[in-house]
């Protein structure tokens, strides 16, 4: 057997699949992503079956659909299941695994199966644990500064990193994960996890990166022709409240973000190529579900559409060249995909049962399942190679899309008489794969949904989960509620 292939896996959270320069953006500059694309294997259907931050990572660490691992909602206090994980695996075929930067497991001090873990998981207090990056912040003099930025975790008003440079989290995962690579164990082969909470709002990019923006035009929001109903109300609703201004401001604050994590990607693979340890090792990208960005006039995840659900997934370096060109990058895949195809790709043969299947063969995917959210605001999707079906039981609202012709997706074909047999087929696939309570909306066979309520939610004067001052940790953090 040959040398054993290193893999350097970087992970960000909230990024949509099309927003690149090699995606043919023109406002967003990732030139280093764009040259791994380019070099590599950039995936053009790949979907989270979740687009929400922990059920997402659950199938990204075990292989496992929402369906297997029992999270489709947000479940921050449900255990990792039990199955081997993605650096458990690794670790068990002799390689040192090393994480830094966002786990987003419970409990957060679980390693999941990495030797190594320094965490980053943006002052969630509420679970008992000071995280690695605030400690590092404490004994650097910025105890209690971080969240004086004054911007929510899940709003999209924005203001620039007000602290040193070097405290910014995306640069605090990137030293410490160079840190890690350089005292390495030469005598195995390493598996190096990074992973971004970045684009993931709040809003606060280095003044350095938001001045590439100031001037920059941005490529026009997606508009649509969609039939008017609650549900699309609903979804509407949050981003309603920002004006023209706000929106560019957190449009542009949002790829500075982004240019930031990707110049920070070029000293990864600078201090692999110092480490004579580039040429042998797999580089993986991607995001674990997107961000609309005011796209149909909606914002954050939690939708199935393209800025949400569609996620990028690059495998590059010099050990992916004899997979190029032969037009893997058209297959469907989803987030369980990726631990199966990354231990087939290293020849770890004892692989654990998992949902997901190996891109690199030629086994593929008919459609992809994706399921988020219960009671009003579920949502579910169907996506073949050509169509993607949305459904939303409240209401019994059915969207088509012609993934071909309108990746954008501005045209709901669901009421088209010619494409009455597609939407038949893909309303046949959405039923058998229901389950759960989603089986009390089928009716003699046929999908109903139920009515959508009578009233909307009152207002949350918690601003989404405002962060105040943070520090030191309250005693009664338990007791505030989830997400704080």
């Amino acid at each position: 057997m040959g040398k054993k292939k290193n893999v350097l896996f970087i992970c960000v959270d909230e990024w949509p699949g099309y927003l690149f320069g090699h995606a043919g953006r023109h406002d967003v500059m990732t030139p280093t992503i764009d040259f791994l694309a380019r070099e590599g294997i950039c995936m053009e259907n790949s979907y989270s079956e979740c687009p929400v931050c922990i059920p997402a990572r659950r199938s990204l660490m075990t292989g496992l659909s929402p369906k297997s691992h029992g999270d489709r909602v947000y479940s921050d206090r449900m255990e990792m299941p039990d199955a081997p994980t993605l650096a458990s695996v690794f670790h068990d075929a002799g390689y040192q695994t090393i994480a830094v930067g966002k786990l987003h497991v419970y409990p957060q001090r679980s390693r999941i199966g990495f030797d190594e873990a320094l965490i980053t998981e943006e002052g969630r207090y509420e679970f008992g644990v000071t995280d690695d990056h605030q400690i590092w912040l404490g004994e650097h003099g910025y105890t209690g500064e971080q969240f004086m930025h004054g911007m929510g975790n899940n709003t999209y008003y924005t203001r620039p990193w007000q602290l040193g440079e070097e405290a910014h989290e995306t640069s605090w995962v990137t030293k410490m994960m160079m840190k890690e690579m350089m005292r390495h164990d030469p005598t195995r082969p390493a598996f190096f996890f990074v992973s971004y909470q970045y684009p993931h709002p709040p809003l606060v990019p280095l003044p350095a990166f938001l001045e590439k923006y100031r001037d920059a035009e941005l490529d026009p929001s997606y508009q649509d022709d969609w039939a008017d109903s609650w549900i699309i109300r609903e979804m509407r609703k949050m981003a309603s409240s920002y004006s023209e201004r706000e929106k560019d401001e957190a449009r542009r604050a949002f790829m500075a973000q982004c240019t930031h994590i990707d110049y920070s990607i070029r000293m990864l693979l600078g201090t692999l190529r110092e480490l004579s340890m580039l040429d042998d090792t797999i580089i993986v990208f991607m995001s674990d579900h997107g961000d609309m960005l005011f796209d149909h006039g909606m914002v954050a995840k939690r939708l199935f559409y393209e800025g949400s659900a569609y996620i990028p997934l690059i495998f590059s370096g010099k050990p992916m060249q004899e997979y190029r060109g032969k037009g893997y990058e058209k297959k469907l895949c989803s987030i369980a995909d990726v631990m199966p195809t990354l231990l087939s790709l290293c020849g770890i043969e004892d692989m654990p049962r998992m949902d997901g299947a190996p891109i690199f063969s030629d086994e593929s995917r008919e459609y992809i399942y994706g399921e988020v959210s219960e009671g009003a605001k579920a949502t579910r999707m169907i996506r073949s190679s050509r169509y993607k079906l949305i459904y939303y039981p409240a209401g019994n609202i059915f969207q088509l899309f012609d993934m071909e012709n309108d990746r954008k997706e501005e045209h709901d074909l669901s009421s088209d008489p010619a494409l009455q047999p597609v939407l038949s087929r893909m309303k046949e696939e959405l039923i058998r794969n229901l389950h759960g309570s989603d089986l009390d909306w089928i009716v003699d066979g046929e999908l109903r949904g139920f009515d959508p309520p009578s009233s909307s939610s009152s207002p949350d004067f918690g601003l989404y989960n405002q962060r105040g001052y943070h520090w030191p940790p309250p005693g009664g953090y338990s007791n505030i509620g989830r997400n704080a």
